[in-house]
C-alpha cells in the first residue's frame, strides 16, 4: 500500500510519515505542487494525503488536476484553515476527508484506515490467490480462517501480485511498491522477497512464476 505524502513542514511531514509506516504503508514525501505532481505521473498511489497550503500552489490545485485525469485515488486533505468555505471547496472539487490542523497522528492513521477501506470495497476488500484470502484491509493472509504469516514487504509484494493475477509485473513495479523513495532497496532485495514468499505460499496453491527477462506473475487458479 502506497501513500504519498504532500506536506512542505519537514518536522509535520517527518511525524505524519513516520506514523503511516508504522502501519506498514510505504509513503513518499512531496513538499510542493510541482515535485507533488512529478510524483503522481510518475508512480501509481492508493491514497494521497494533502496539505493545501504548498509554496507553489495550493492542494486545491492537485485535487482538481487529479479528478481532471478521472483518477479515483482518495485523496485526504490538511489545512490549518477552520473555514467552512475551504472544508467544501475541497470535499466539492473531489476531496474524500479532511482534517483540520493541528493533527492528531492516531486520529490521521484511523481516517487513512478508513480511506483505504472505502477505496477497496468499491471492488472488493478481499482477495484470493489459490487456497488463500487476502483481507486488504487488514494486510493479512488466510488459509481456512487461520492466519499465515508473512513479513510486511511479503505482504506487499504479495497483494501486488494478487490484484493482478495474470499479468506480468516488472521488478521494478515491485520496487516502487514496496519501498518508499527514500528506502535503499534493491533489485536484489525484491528478487529475495519474492524468493520468500513463493516458499511460504506454495504449500497453498499459489504459483508465483518468473517470467524470464520481464518480472513475475501470479498464476490463475485451474
Amino acid at each position: 500500500m502506497r501513500i504519498l505524502l504532500v506536506e512542505d513542514d519537514n518536522q509535520l511531514s517527518n511525524a505524519m510519515s513516520a506514523a503511516l509506516r508504522e502501519d506498514d504503508y510505504v509513503v513518499d514525501i512531496a513538499a510542493s505542487k510541482k515535485a507533488a505532481l512529478a510524483a503522481l505521473d510518475a508512480a501509481g498511489y492508493d491514497l494521497v494525503v494533502l496539505d493545501i497550503g504548498l509554496p507553489d500552489g495550493t492542494g486545491f490545485d492537485i485535487v482538481h488536476t487529479l479528478r481532471r485525469r478521472d483518477s479515483g485515488v482518495p485523496v485526504l486533505i490538511l489545512t490549518a484553515r477552520d473555514a467552512i468555505e475551504d472544508k467544501v471547496r475541497g470535499l466539492d472539487l473531489g476531496a474524500d476527508d479532511y482534517l483540520v490542523k493541528p493533527i492528531a497522528l492516531k486520529e490521521l492513521a484511523a481516517r487513512v484506515r478508513a480511506l483505504v477501506r472505502r477505496g477497496r470495497c468499491g471492488s472488493s476488500p478481499t482477495l484470493r490467490a489459490g487456497g488463500l484470502e487476502l483481507d486488504t484491509v487488514g494486510r493479512q493472509a488466510f488459509h481456512q480462517g487461520h492466519p499465515v504469516p508473512l513479513t510486511a514487504r511479503e505482504w506487499g509484494a504479495l497483494e501486488y501480485l494478487a490484484a493482478r493475477t495474470g499479468r506480468i509485473v516488472s521488478k521494478e513495479q515491485l520496487l516502487q511498491t514496496l519501498c518508499g523513495w527514500d528506502h535503499d532497496v534493491t533489485i536484489n532485495a525484491v528478487e529475495m522477497t519474492v524468493h520468500r514468499l513463493r516458499t511460504k505460499v506454495e504449500p497453498y496453491g499459489v504459483n508465483i512464476r518468473t517470467v524470464r527477462g520481464l518480472g513475475y506473475m501470479l498464476e490463475r487458479d485451474e
